[in-house]
């Protein structure tokens, strides 16, 4: 029976986030809102097809563990040190400030000192989960920003053992629970961390290379499983974070030649992990406190939220973060984190604080973490735009007139300007990004700061003069703002351009600009050559990619009045795939009548 029920709630989970999550990323609010609303719906307060969310919360945990683990893989020792002033400095300021300022606001609003403390501590930390997938998602963690957030969750992580030890002090000073302050496992602690980068160091790697010598696979994903949960577990046992302990396996192996394969072996548990760790948070979400105080649950989270995330927002511009990626930092560390659930249950168990005032604090964290998802949508639909497509300087006074100029020095701006003036051509280039302005010029190349899609701009450029234009910039949206002014201004110019998707392609064909697909040209000569490598003559190849391309910008013109039609579409492209196989079957035919016995 016990078997039978952990079956049914695994197929409760998976069909809770199967169902919700697509929808989510569909309507653009991301899979971690996806997961918490899957959890709400299954939870005792929703359906009530799953009645304990603690229980498995417990186990969805490790999903934050593995999290961690492959960030550490991804971090060596010497890039850790790198990072000491953002840990320390901004970590340690973080949390203090924010403990302080929230006890503070809770004794002058006449809550007990003790409740105010426990309540500023569990709610100075952040959701390593939610940030972490927040970051990595949207490939942001290289950013500053994503540097100083993950600088301050790592810190927070750290900081685990003096909160606890001042939760024993807070426990001794109220006379309930065991009180005091457990020296002795502080210092196993101590002594644990350093013995987990000794060995780590001197014992692991061996260990993995006697494993990996036995060529199974299965053997080398056991034995990793087993690193991390066994360090986890260890930590666990002193009574600290698991992930700050699977963290530092994780920054110790991170120069040895097998983090690759770790990283592969651990990602697809730890993706179904969080995603387990997401259903759990929407499933603590009491409903029923809701019912009867939505203000207090509502209230509180939504102030503590806002008050980090102006806490936050100081730290990073104290630290000379720039607009853009201070409001990243902000907005994604704003939510309270996982650790305070297991904060706030130490301090009940202890005595330190009642049930009802657990239960309304345990309410706003998850409330605060649904809230991060709908603020990162804010931040790229508002802030990022603000901070980030608009020009921070004035744009270049641009004193040349050619008869060419490329918008975007990019990848693919660098190639035909450096193509043009090889054969002689003079070119006005243009770019947005002042870092790639820096770059180019130390190379010893001239380009001007300023946004392609301004018309102001395109005038001072000689755009009226031009010959060709060429928009190789790597953001869609401003390419097709480009084109559409170009088009309406400066028809004499022959407009090219690049389309990143068959979406961008059917806009510029109703525009009537000239463009390639960016993936095409790749794409075709890696099939021609994979050709050859299946015994293709060299000749028939190249035919083959040429049919190919033709027919592809065929299709696309046939198709470009019919893409809002799915049904259509799809049926045309099915035809399309057809067509093409037969024509590429009857080059083969020819191919043999030609050549004798062809190929098989």
């Amino acid at each position: 029976m016990a078997t039978e029920g952990l079956l049914a709630q695994g197929l409760v989970y998976l069909t809770a986030a199967v169902v919700a999550v697509p929808v989510f990323k569909r309507l653009g609010l991301g899979s971690v809102l996806g997961y918490l609303f899957a959890g709400v719906v299954i939870g005792p307060w929703g359906l009530a097809l799953v009645r304990d969310p603690q229980a498995i919360l417990h186990f969805a945990e490790f999903g934050v563990v593995l999290l961690l683990f492959l960030v550490g893989l991804e971090l060596n020792p010497r890039r850790l040190w790198q990072l000491r002033v953002p840990i320390l400095g901004m970590g340690t300021l973080q949390v203090a400030l924010t403990i302080a300022v929230i006890t503070a606001v809770g004794v002058l609003l006449g809550a007990d000192w003790r409740l105010s403390l426990v309540a500023g501590m569990g709610f100075s930390m952040s959701s390593t989960a939610i940030a972490l997938q927040t970051f990595g998602g949207k490939n942001l963690l290289p950013t500053p920003g994503g540097q100083a957030g993950f600088s301050v969750l790592l810190f927070q992580d750290i900081a685990v053992i003096p909160l606890m030890l001042v939760l024993g002090l807070l426990a001794a000073s109220t006379g309930e629970g065991e009180g005091g302050v457990n020296w002795q496992r502080a210092a196993t602690a101590v002594a644990l961390i350093a013995a987990i980068v000794v060995a780590g160091r001197f014992l692991l790697r061996p260990a993995m290379r006697y494993i990996a010598s036995t060529g199974l696979r299965e053997i080398f994903i056991a034995f990793s499983l087993l690193l991390v949960i066994g360090t986890a577990l260890l930590m666990q046992s002193v009574g600290l974070s698991m992930a700050l302990g699977t963290f530092l396996a994780g920054v110790v192996l991170g120069e040895s030649e097998y983090r690759h394969e770790l990283e592969l072996d651990i990602e697809p548990f730890k993706g179904l992990l969080l995603g387990l760790f997401f259903i759990a948070v929407g499933m603590s979400v009491d409903l029923g406190l809701f019912a009867s105080e939505p203000g207090s649950v509502l209230g509180l989270a939504s102030a503590v939220v806002l008050l980090k995330i102006g806490l936050l927002l100081g730290l990073a511009r104290l630290f000379k973060l720039s607009w853009q990626d201070s409001w990243l930092f902000a907005l994604t560390l704003s939510q309270i984190g996982e650790f305070a659930f297991v904060l706030f249950g130490v301090a009940l168990s202890e005595g330190v604080i009642t049930r009802s005032q657990s239960g309304l604090l345990n309410a706003a964290v998850a409330v605060s973490m649904i809230s991060t998802p709908l603020l990162m949508l804010l931040y790229e639909r508002v802030v990022s735009p603000r901070f980030n497509l608009r020009p921070v300087r004035e744009a270049d006074v641009i004193d040349e007139r050619q008869p060419v100029i490329v918008a975007g020095f990019g990848r693919v701006g660098q190639i035909v300007t450096r193509l043009l003036m090889g054969k002689g051509f003079k070119v006005t280039v243009i770019e947005i990004d002042p870092n790639q302005i820096e770059r180019a010029r130390r190379f010893g190349w001239k380009a001007y700061y300023g946004d392609a899609s301004r018309l102001d701009l395109l005038e001072s450029a000689g755009a009226a003069n031009a010959k060709v234009i060429a928009l190789t910039m790597d953001d869609p949206e401003q390419c097709l703002a480009a084109a559409r002014l170009i088009k309406a201004h400066f028809p004499q110019a022959r407009l090219l351009t690049r389309a990143r998707s068959r979406t961008d392609g059917y806009e510029f064909l109703e525009m009537g600009v000239e463009f390639v697909k960016e993936t095409l040209g790749a794409g075709v000569s890696l099939g021609e050559r994979a050709l050859v490598a299946l015994g293709v003559p060299a000749y028939s190849a190249r035919r083959a990619a040429q049919h190919f391309e033709r027919h592809d910008a065929e299709l696309m013109r046939q198709l470009v009045n019919r893409r809002t039609d799915q049904k259509g579409l799809i049926a045309a492209s099915n035809q399309a795939q057809a067509d093409l196989e037969q024509l590429l079957q009857s080059e083969k035919d020819v191919g043999v009548k030609e050549g004798g016995e062809g190929w098989q």
